[in-house]
């Protein structure tokens, strides 16, 4: 089997094991962090980080995949003293995380200038180390696929095109973003066996995620514990269904968790759970509660669990 990138070096995809999909150990503003690093606890933050690690290893975690890219604050260091403290592996990627912005440096330089900048982080290394990216991120959110977004992803699309990395792309299910985003990929002549499209749990609309698996792509059902989207009743619903019609094969099931997010003041979390907006958000919940409420139904396996959770992973990263 094909080798995959982790932050400590490649290893056999079949050593993957139990893989989460889509989590992040730390996601920070970037330019806030480096202008004001006082207000950033990076110890506290690394604290964070073991406690969830280490937790979700408990549940038999052996990697986890984060797709923080730019303007998520990616810093392969940290994700490399996490995967080392803990003996979880982490898969990094590369790419740009915009709804929209981009600053004048890509502004002004073309697709293949971008796509040059990903290539450099598979082929060569991230951020001045030698821990290359095995994947490729990007996003669409509720501006939808605007003229920069559209050019993030056509970066994104030759950067796989030339040197076979995965893509997994954040989506906008209200918004009907994913249709989108495959016709780019697949103009560009991605192989879309390599594409995930990320956030499609956010929908109750089978028949749209049907759509997207019909162009052969993976869909993230990754947002469990974030019910300010769509709450776990209506995900588990959607997973069911999606089981119960023989797509398991290209199902991603996680949580978007962040050990650590600056996104808004630390009382807010306690805010948002009291106001039903999360509710038990953590890289423990699919184990909690999703796994066992999907096999209640009699739609997952112990043979389904591991196409989920351990065969799904390694084949997107290595098709």
């Amino acid at each position: 089997m094909a080798k995959v990138q982790t932050v400590q070096g490649a290893v056999e995809a079949d050593e993957l094991g139990v893989t989460l999909a889509h989590e992040h150990v730390r996601f920070r503003d970037e330019a806030v962090a480096a202008q004001w690093p006082g207000r950033y606890d990076d110890e506290l933050e690394l604290d964070a980080a073991l406690v969830t690690v280490n937790a979700a290893k408990d549940k038999g975690v052996q990697t986890i995949v984060d797709p923080t890219a730019m303007f998520g604050g990616r810093d392969v260091r940290f994700m490399k003293r996490v995967a080392d403290e803990t003996d979880v592996r982490i898969v990094a990627c590369t790419g740009i995380y915009s709804y929209d912005y981009l600053p004048h440096y890509f502004a002004n330089r073309d697709v293949d200038a971008m796509a040059d900048h990903f290539i450099e982080d598979i082929e060569f290394g991230i951020q001045g180390t030698e821990i290359k990216a095995a994947f490729l991120k990007c996003a669409a959110d509720a501006a939808g696929v605007t003229e920069n977004v559209e050019k993030i992803h056509r970066a994104v699309a030759r950067a796989s095109v030339k040197t076979g990395a995965p893509i997994m792309a954040h989506s906008m299910p209200a918004v009907a973003t994913g249709p989108r985003q495959v016709d780019i990929f697949k103009e560009e002549g991605v192989d879309m066996a390599r594409v995930q499209i990320a956030h499609c749990g956010d929908s109750e609309d089978v028949g749209y995620i049907e759509g997207l698996l019909e162009q052969g792509v993976y869909v993230g059902l990754d947002r469990y514990g974030l019910e300010v989207y769509l709450p776990i009743d209506k995900r588990n619903a959607t997973a069911a269904e999606l089981l119960r019609r023989g797509h398991a094969e290209r199902l991603m099931i996680s949580q978007d968790f962040c050990a650590s997010i600056d996104w808004f003041p630390p009382e807010f979390a306690e805010t948002a759970e009291s106001n039903g907006m999360i509710r038990n958000w953590s890289m423990t919940l699919v184990f909690d509660e999703v796994v066992p409420a999907l096999r209640e139904m009699g739609v997952l396996d112990d043979a389904k669990f591991n196409t989920i959770f351990v065969e799904n992973p390694a084949r997107w990263l290595t098709a």
